[in-house]
Formats: structure tokens, C-alpha cells, sequence
């Protein structure tokens, strides 16, 4: 993907922003204004124009560009550039030659665990010159991480694999990881994650990794990990259940995340708390109606086992609230209304303290990571009221479904506790550059600038 010199047969890469391609144009010898009119290039950003030289082989490339530092600029190269060895041939800042390194590695990223035949080798580039490149390596690493654990089938990533994933994170990082399984869940004050998983010859389990001096802010990620949702006794039909080996996305989040945390060794004590189940249907699966204790004491009336992610997010927030964290951040694939809200590609954002909102958002538009704040409407918490319970785990009616979703999350974190939820999708549902059809981080890079900014 890289290398550290440049060859004497490596082609420079000429990125050309098309905001100044007509002055730039007129600089160029008479041979390069012919050939770029004749072919119709007018460096849009992703355009590409290959230019030979005299002996007739490719000598340089002219790539269009919205703008030299953006990160997915460059990450259309890797797929669209014959093999061979290339350069950037333009001064970037330190942040633009990182941000180009990151998105020519993800530029290249394929999911081909079950293929039995591999695409082909693609081209290397030369370090851009000012890269930092444990930065972008980080970054590369960690949005692979989870685009893989969600691209994985739950056949072989179910609550156990994930697990495993979690323990080989740790060993990495010198991390300290726990896993609570199976019945141990319920000695240990966790009902709801047991109630949710226990029909599943997989066990459930909460993954319980820390990180970091005692002393630093504690900041403490929590992640959903449902491995697959059949929507359990309220099933759900067949092409709701189709892509539901992605509901583990907010678990491979937070396992994301806390990479690129631990490479980049943020000064932080951080905790990352994963609920890892599979919502089945057997004899045992818990039941429309059901009323559940969770680990806070309250109780909780099981309008629809559909809704499963916030019961085992609730138990794993209290204990993520215990300890009295500088900030909690949860992810989740949490809501469909969240996405007929906002749509596939943007995270919706709920927040209980404004100054963490601004600094996300700020940090998103930064790092090009969008999100967009949704209200924690408390009106709508009425919506929520049992008969029989302390709350329910739906609304009826289904209005607002991402706020009240996110109102029965905010019963279980202190009001003094900064918690910031992330309803996403989790899934580009068609590519990109750089952005493959398929599991994807969202959100990550924004929440790793804002963590970067207050704790770096």
C-alpha cells in the first residue's frame, strides 16, 4: 500500500483543485493544455487523466480535487490507477498529507475473507512527505476494524467472536479485558443483557476492556453488540432480517474507536463496554409484555422484543455510569426512524450537555465525519408510560421513535454525567470511493478529533 522512497520509475500524481483549473491550466506547456482539451478533463473532483510521455508510457497523472487536504479525496486513486509506484506531487500541510495517506489506505480496502479468488494487487504510493504516519495508520487501521467486524456474517461473529476480537484488541494494547457470559450475567446484576440473549446457543456476555492510567479522565465507551436480530419473538420479516448481522455496529464502534484511542495513546483512563447477544427466537427467548428489572432497579414493560438494543444498552450504561465518567459515548444501530430522518449517511446525535454537542459537531465538520443533533424532547417521555412498569421499552404509535428511543437510554445516565448517543446506520448501502458498499464507520473520526482536542 506504501512505501518509504520513491523509484525511478514512480509517476507523480498531480492534484488539481477545480476551483483554480483554468489558471492552472494556462501554466502548463502547450502539449498538456492540447491533451487536457481534447480529452475533456476539467479536474472534477475524482477526474483522472493519464498522461504519457514520449516513449509512450504513463509518465503522470492529473487528478481533479475538491480541495488538497480532504480525506477522501485521494481514496478513489488506489482502485482507479493502473499497479505501479506513486507520489503526490504537490506541498500539503501535515494534516492534508495525513488525511491523503488514510484515504489512499482506505481507498484500497476490500472485505475478501470468502473470496476464493483475490482482486488484483493494487498500486503503492510513496509517503507523502509531512504524513504523520502512525496518525493515518491508526485511522486506516481502526475504520477497517470496523468495517470487518460488521462486514463478518454472524457465523462467525457471534457474541463469542466478538469477544475474541475484544481480548485480541487488548492483547495488542496491553489492555485488561473481562467478559461476563451466560448466567453469570444475572449473579452479576445484568438482567437485561441476559434476558435479550439467553435463547441463543450463543451465549451472552458483557465485554468489559480498560485502558490507561487510573488518574487520566476516565472517558467510557459503550457500544451495541447485538451479533444478529431476528427481532426475537416480535420477528421480523425477511428483509428486515437481511442485514442484520450489522447490528453489532455500535459494538464494533467502540472497539474501533478505542484502537485508535490506545495507538495514538490519548491521555485518557478509558472503558469500553460492549453487550454482546444474539436476539433469537426459542423456548427460553424473553416475551412481548414481559417486565424486566434491569441493573439500575427499574422496570421495564417489553412492549416489542424488536427493540432490544436499548435493554442491553440500559444495564451497560448504569455500570458505565457508576464510576462517575468525564463522558460516556454510545453507539448503536438503534432506530429505522432515525434513518428516515436523517438517511443512511448521517448519525443522528443526542446529547444531554450542549457544550459536548458543539465540540462533536465543530469536530465533525472539521474532519468531514458528519452528524446531526436530534432532540432529547421530554414531552415525549410520557410516550414511554407502563401500566404495569417504570417504562416501557417502545412508544406506541411509533412517532419520534429515534428521540423516544433515546429518552428511555437518558433514564438510565445521571443528568450531571456529559453522555452522547449515536443512532446509525453503520452501512454504506451503495459505495463510494474509499466507501465500499458494506459496513462502515460513522461518526468516528469526529469523536476521535473532539477526544483528541480536550484530552491530547
Amino acid at each position: 500500500m506504501f512505501r518509504a522512497k520513491a523509484l525511478g520509475t514512480t509517476i507523480p500524481v498531480t492534484p488539481i483543485e477545480h476551483a483554480v483549473f483554468d489558471s492552472w491550466l494556462k501554466k502548463e506547456p502547450a502539449s498538456i493544455q492540447g491533451w487536457v482539451k481534447s480529452s475533456g478533463f476539467s479536474a472534477k473532483p475524482g477526474e483522472i487523466s493519464l498522461l504519457a510521455g514520449t516513449d509512450g508510457k504513463l509518465s503522470r497523472v492529473l487528478f481533479g480535487v475538491k480541495d488538497h487536504d480532504g480525506f477522501w479525496d485521494y481514496a478513489s486513486l488506489p482502485t482507479a490507477l493502473p499497479a505501479g509506484s506513486y507520489r503526490i506531487d504537490a506541498r500539503m500541510s501535515v494534516a492534508g498529507a495525513t488525511a491523503a495517506a488514510a484515504g489512499w489506505a482506505l481507498g484500497g480496502y476490500r472485505f475478501e475473507r470468502y473470496k476464493s479468488t483475490k482482486a488484483r494487487k493494487l498500486p503503492t504510493l510513496v509517503w507523502p512527505a509531512r504524513a504523520d504516519k502512525a496518525r493515518a495508520n491508526a485511522m486506516a487501521e481502526s475504520i477497517s476494524m470496523v468495517r470487518d467486524l460488521i462486514n463478518t456474517p454472524a457465523e462467525d461473529m457471534g457474541p463469542s467472536e466478538l469477544a475474541a476480537a475484544a481480548r485480541a484488541l487488548g492483547r495488542s494494547h496491553k489492555a485488561d479485558v473481562k467478559v461476563i457470559t451466560g448466567d453469570a450475567l444475572l449473579k452479576q446484576n445484568y438482567p437485561t443483557i441476559h434476558a435479550v440473549g439467553r435463547a441463543s446457543d450463543d451465549a451472552p456476555r458483557l465485554i468489559d476492556l480498560t485502558w490507561g492510567r487510573k488518574s487520566d479522565p476516565k472517558v467510557t465507551l459503550v457500544g451495541k453488540g447485538v451479533c444478529f436480530d431476528t427481532g426475537g419473538l416480535d420477528l421480523k420479516p425477511a428483509a428486515g432480517m437481511l442485514r442484520m448481522k450489522k447490528d453489532m455496529g455500535g459494538g464494533a464502534h467502540a472497539l474501533g474507536l478505542a484502537h485508535l484511542i490506545m495507538a495514538l495513546k490519548l491521555r485518557v483512563r478509558l472503558r469500553v463496554l460492549v453487550p454482546a447477544v444474539e436476539n433469537n427466537v426459542a423456548g427460553n427467548a424473553f416475551r412481548p409484555l414481559d417486565v424486566i428489572t434491569t441493573r439500575k432497579g427499574i422496570t421495564v414493560e417489553i412492549g416489542n422484543t424488536d427493540a432490544e438494543g436499548r435493554l442491553v444498552l440500559c444495564d451497560a450504561l448504569v455500570e458505565a455510569d457508576s464510576e462517575n465518567p468525564d463522558l460516556i459515548l454510545d453507539f448503536a444501530t438503534l432506530t429505522g426512524a432515525a434513518r428516515v430522518a436523517l438517511g443512511t449517511d448521517l448519525p443522528a446525535l443526542f446529547c444531554n450537555n450542549d457544550k459536548l454537542a458543539a465540540d462533536l459537531a465543530k469536530a465533525g465538520d472539521a474532519v468531514e465525519d458528519p452528524m446531526w443533533r436530534l432532540p432529547l424532547w421530554r414531552p415525549y417521555r410520557q410516550l414511554l408510560e407502563s401500566k404495569v412498569a417504570d417504562i416501557n421499552n417502545v412508544s406506541e404509535g411509533g412517532f419520534g421513535g429515534a428521540i423516544t428511543a433515546a429518552l428511555y437510554l437518558q433514564e438510565f445516565v445521571k443528568d450531571t454525567t456529559p453522555w452522547a448517543h449515536f443512532d446509525m446506520m453503520a452501512w454504506n448501502v451503495a459505495g463510494k470511493p474509499g466507501r465500499p458498499a458494506g459496513g462502515e464507520a460513522q461518526a468516528l473520526r469526529a469523536v476521535f478529533e473532539m477526544l483528541e482536542k480536550r484530552y491530547g
